[in-house]
């Protein structure tokens, strides 16, 4: 089993502004506030987190079971 990537760059769908983040491996980040424009990110409809609708790295859960998977949900 491969250790999953903890480090995931998140973007702003509003203002396009980047910032890399550690993911937590033992629950979902259903929030995050961008730090460009203050939105309030939350996930899209069918992921379980903001790291897999706007990172560059899904959840650990979903790195290692797939979305089909058990996720931190």
């Amino acid at each position: 089993m491969n250790t999953p990537t903890l480090l995931s760059t998140l973007t702003c769908p509003e203002c396009g502004h980047r910032r890399e983040e550690t993911m937590p491996t033992d629950a979902c980040q259903w929030y995050y506030q961008c730090q460009g424009c203050g939105a309030l990110l939350r996930p899209k409809p069918r992921d379980c987190c903001v790291f897999c609708s706007y990172g560059t790295v899904p959840c650990p859960p979903v790195q290692e079971h797939g979305k089909t998977g058990h996720c931190c949900c």
